[in-house]
């Protein structure tokens, strides 16, 4: 057998080195960043956004949507089993936070804001700030989409009647009896009543009378005091009077449907639903409906201001400075832009609304409306862990205000059992 001669060595080792100037280092080829995250418009913007990223960081992607209740099952399943193969993924804070955080799947974003320049996380708004940020500095995610209550309601209907769009909540309660026209199917007012989607468009009418869940010093429930009770005697008086049959078993889809089938006058619901009844393909009266700031109670305007989504890093993961890469890329002032103006999301970023880009495509009156409750209260429910067990027992005075009964009596056993599950989880 024959020995390869010299002048094939160096042919050998020239074509080695030739190839070599073509392939990409190993740390930067194999870097591939696999997303969690949620069928959502804001997520349809951040795919548009991934050639540019991928171009502009060598990092590609893999990203994966799910519906939410899927989405979350997933995430739990993988996280429970300790993987890391997830790298970023989507979470809403008010809902899932407090138990992410204390089984310690989000990785701490602090330290990598702090050190990129020009990121500004004080251009996010206090209250989606406050709501992903635990233990005054551990950033559990960035605030991507936020909503606020604000009010709905027909301009054509109030204006046969004289009547002013209501700064308060009694002139709403006044303007929905004088509005409702049950005989012509006409209803003063809709919102949601099933027991748990209504706790979160009850809040703002709990802020607004001086209450809240509970006293988060002394962590002792407050579902019966004089203002939540207030609270809860108007939100079930305004249904029961003034709203439609079978209102207990209406979440935000069955409202917005009579809103948008021009059979309510008012409808108080978040700020991010209303392509339903201001989109002439999805509303009969999208030419007739106003929007405005939620009313004041007792205690002033005090809506909710809440981040909806966030964008998270998995604690676990072994690619943490490149899934940060991602998150800059698409939080930062230039990237929030673009996921409000190309989808009309909602976005968390201040600055973002003072863009012709950011707002060119919302109704003028709705935009005015989300600006004013900026500053809104930082949650829409009861910010503990067991979530969906507190809105289904604080739910039952509401329904029971709804339904006419005794509401005070059931709220009295609603906040004893409420404070047991603070008291469990001390």
């Amino acid at each position: 057998m024959r020995k390869p001669g010299f002048g094939s060595v160096v042919l050998l080792a020239l074509v080695v080195t030739i190839l070599s100037a073509f392939v990409l280092p190993a740390s930067a080829a194999q870097t591939t960043l696999r997303v969690v995250a949620v069928n959502h418009p804001f997520i349809e913007a951040v795919a548009e956004m991934l050639p540019e990223f991928e171009k502009a960081t060598g990092i590609k992607v893999s990203l994966e949507t799910y519906g939410e209740d899927q989405l979350n099952q997933k995430l739990t399943t993988e996280f429970t089993a300790g993987s890391s193969n997830i790298d970023v993924f989507a979470t809403r804070p008010p809902q899932e936070a407090r138990i992410m955080y204390r089984n310690k799947w989000y990785a701490d974003l602090a330290p990598y804001i702090a050190k990129t320049k020009d990121y500004d996380f004080e251009d996010f708004t206090p209250g989606s700030r406050a709501v992903v940020t635990f233990d005054g500095s551990y950033v559990t995610s960035i605030p991507v989409v936020t909503e606020c209550q604000v009010v709905y309601y027909r301009r054509d209907l109030l204006e046969a009647k004289g009547l002013a769009v209501p700064k308060t909540l009694d002139d709403l309660y006044a303007a929905a009896e004088k509005l409702t026209d049950k005989d012509k199917e006409i209803y003063g007012i809709v919102i949601r009543g099933q027991r748990s989607p209504a706790i979160t468009q009850f809040s703002s009418f709990l802020f607004s009378y001086g209450g809240d869940f509970f006293d988060p010093a002394t962590r002792k429930a407050t579902v019966n005091t004089p203002e939540a009770l207030s609270a809860i005697g108007m939100y079930g008086s305004l249904l029961r009077n003034f709203g439609p049959e079978g209102a207990l078993n209406m979440s935000w889809p069955q409202a917005a449907a009579i809103f948008a089938q021009g059979k309510a006058a008012f409808w108080l619901d978040a700020s991010s639903l209303f392509s339903n009844v201001l989109d002439p393909a999805k509303s009969t009266v999208a030419d007739k409906t106003g929007v405005a700031v939620f009313p004041a109670g007792p205690k002033g305007s005090r809506m909710y201001n809440i981040c909806s989504w966030g964008l998270a890093m998995n604690n676990s993961s072994k690619q943490k400075d490149a899934a940060w890469q991602f998150l800059e890329y698409m939080t930062n002032k230039k990237g929030m832009t673009y996921i409000q103006g190309s989808k009309s999301n909602q976005c968390a970023r201040v600055s973002v609304w003072g863009t012709a880009e950011g707002t060119k495509n919302f109704n003028k009156e709705w935009a005015e409306a989300v600006k004013l409750s900026a500053n809104g209260i930082d949650h829409d429910r009861p910010q503990v862990v067991a979530v969906g067990e507190a809105r289904d027992i604080i739910g039952e005075a509401i329904t029971a205000s709804i339904e006419g009964k005794d509401y005070k009596a059931v709220a009295a056993s609603a906040n004893e059992r409420f404070q047991q599950l603070l008291d469990r989880e001390k």
